[in-house]
């Protein structure tokens, strides 16, 4: 057979495996809890529960930001962090502090927030505020973020700004369509890592919304 059928069928079996890796990641990877209230093709109105993320602010560009965010908060889940052990009634009473590794969750959540962007990791569900480790990072911050309203715009391909924008703009005229309007700034939801293809992605613009009044 020719060299361009192996080429072809190599190429194949490189893109299976992609799918197959990155589909066990999914599994594996603990997404925000929502109910999907209405559906049409990419758009959906879901109410989420509340989470708990771990925060950073970063100053710069839209393509800039997400990395230097995504750098912070992943060496903060990955043990840079301080553990706080609890201490015994009984003598003698001693303190000690170890790192602790909590498990990567999606989407990574990208935010406009006054001139800088707000870049969010959600926690485990089995954490609370008083279990999850104390950041060593001052830049992060863990905060409790209650249930919302949010409507959302899934679509594949690159994190450009342009590309987002585009999705983002269609969005807000979907909003329009069904009476609701924006409460907070739209989000960049990614639930992939950046080795994915882009073909391979899932992203979405997520806006806080509720209803308009009548």
């Amino acid at each position: 057979m020719s060299r361009s059928f192996y080429k072809i069928v190599g190429c194949m079996a490189v893109c299976f495996l992609i799918i197959g890796v990155g589909d066990r990641d999914v599994i594996a990877i603990e997404k925000a809890r929502y109910d999907v209230l209405e559906k049409s093709e990419d758009f959906e109105l879901r109410r989420y529960a509340s989470q708990i993320v771990a925060e950073t602010l970063v100053d710069g560009d839209f393509d800039e930001v997400g990395n230097e965010g995504f750098r912070r908060l992943s060496t903060y889940i990955k043990g840079e962090n301080r553990k706080k052990q609890s201490i015994s009634m009984a003598g003698p009473v001693s303190q000690s502090e170890e790192s602790e590794k909590i498990a990567m969750t999606a989407p990574v959540n990208q935010q406009k927030a006054g001139q800088r962007w707000r870049i969010t990791f959600m926690m485990p569900s089995e954490y609370s505020l008083e279990t999850l480790p104390e950041p060593m990072d001052d830049r992060i911050v863990l905060k409790q973020v209650p249930g919302q309203l949010m409507a959302s715009l899934r679509y594949s391909g690159t994190w450009s700004r342009k590309r987002y924008e585009e999705k983002m703009a269609r969005l807000m005229s979907i909003l329009l369509e069904h009476g609701l309007k924006p409460v907070e700034e739209p989000i960049f939801a990614r639930y992939n890592p950046p080795f994915m293809p882009w073909f391979l992605r899932r992203n979405e613009v997520l806006i806080p919304v509720e209803p308009v009044e009548k």
